[in-house]
């Protein structure tokens, strides 16, 4: 499948700044208590950290110290190294290389934070989009100058932030439909079950369903070039980089998914999360508080 020339994009644009981390200690620790279904009072109590401590800790205003991180990591089934690296906002960033086709991150402006859309291309100036980011007009302002043609779209789930614009997207690249996870409430989806995949401008993208964020959701490996080389996992709202999605869905499949997705893949892997920096499948492995 072949679009046409996408509309120009906004030109001399400066270099895109990578986004900060999505979640903060305080986020993690409010998503691990929905997980475990416990009040901030039982919590604090079993981890004999005082409740006003703990609730500051939730309000970004944390003075905990390592040996309360590390009962609080014990109680919630955390990674305690991960949780003090978030803690003195020194989570490490992943050696990102390797890869056989070039990667581009485009965070837009979404409330307090961004939501990511990413493009993918053998070279040339034709390209997969995945997602569309926050808004049409924020996808033009961080098109790179280098791609001009849509080659197909892919949609990880359906909230706001990650389709902005996809029907414009859409007819601009004159595409007749994108790929997602299956739903009835778009007509132009050609909806991807777990395992499926396409072949389209020189790389193999396949679908791995992975609800919990959303009852529809779906992440995307993608490969392509010589055998042995890195690949992408992009990874929607299941894993950001310190953390996990919220698991509005189902927390428990959540988890799951965010489990067996990293059991699964080589070390490698490069992980293109819906929010937050880009990072590895070996260094979640070994840090993220959730995973670990």
């Amino acid at each position: 499948m072949n679009g046409k020339p996408f509309l120009p994009p906004v030109m001399n644009q400066p270099k895109p700044t990578p986004p900060p981390l999505e979640d903060d200690l305080g986020d993690v620790l409010e998503k691990a208590a929905r997980h475990l279904q416990l009040g901030f009072e039982e919590i604090a109590a079993r981890a004999s950290v005082e409740l006003p401590r703990l609730r500051d800790a939730l309000d970004y205003r944390s003075e905990l110290t390592q040996a309360e991180l590390g009962r609080l990591a014990s109680v919630l089934h955390l990674n305690e190294v991960g949780l003090n690296a978030l803690s003195r906002g020194a989570y490490p960033s992943a050696n990102l290389t390797g890869l056989p086709f070039r990667l581009h991150q485009l965070p837009m402006p979404h409330g307090v934070g961004v939501a990511n859309a990413y493009l993918i291309s053998r070279g040339g100036p034709g390209a997969v989009l995945f997602d569309t980011g926050a808004s049409h007009a924020g996808l033009h302002r961080a098109w790179p100058k280098e791609i001009d043609r849509l080659d197909a779209v892919f949609v990880t789930h359906y909230e706001a932030e990650h389709i902005g614009g996809l029907e414009t997207v859409l007819r601009e690249a004159e595409l007749p439909f994108f790929y997602g996870p299956p739903t009835g409430r778009w007509a132009r989806n050609r909806g991807l079950h777990e395992g499926d995949s396409v072949e389209v401008a020189g790389l193999r993208v396949t679908a791995l369903s992975t609800p919990g964020h959303a009852a529809e959701h779906n992440c995307y490996l993608v490969t392509g070039g010589p055998a042995g080389a890195p690949g992408v996992l992009v990874s929607g709202d299941l894993i950001f980089a310190g953390s996990l999605g919220g698991g509005y869905f189902c927390c428990q499949r959540q988890m799951h998914h965010a489990r067996r997705v990293l059991a699964v893949l080589p070390p490698e892997t490069v992980i293109a999360p819906g929010h937050g920096p880009l990072t590895t499948v070996e260094c979640e492995r070994r840090f993220n508080p959730f995973l670990a």
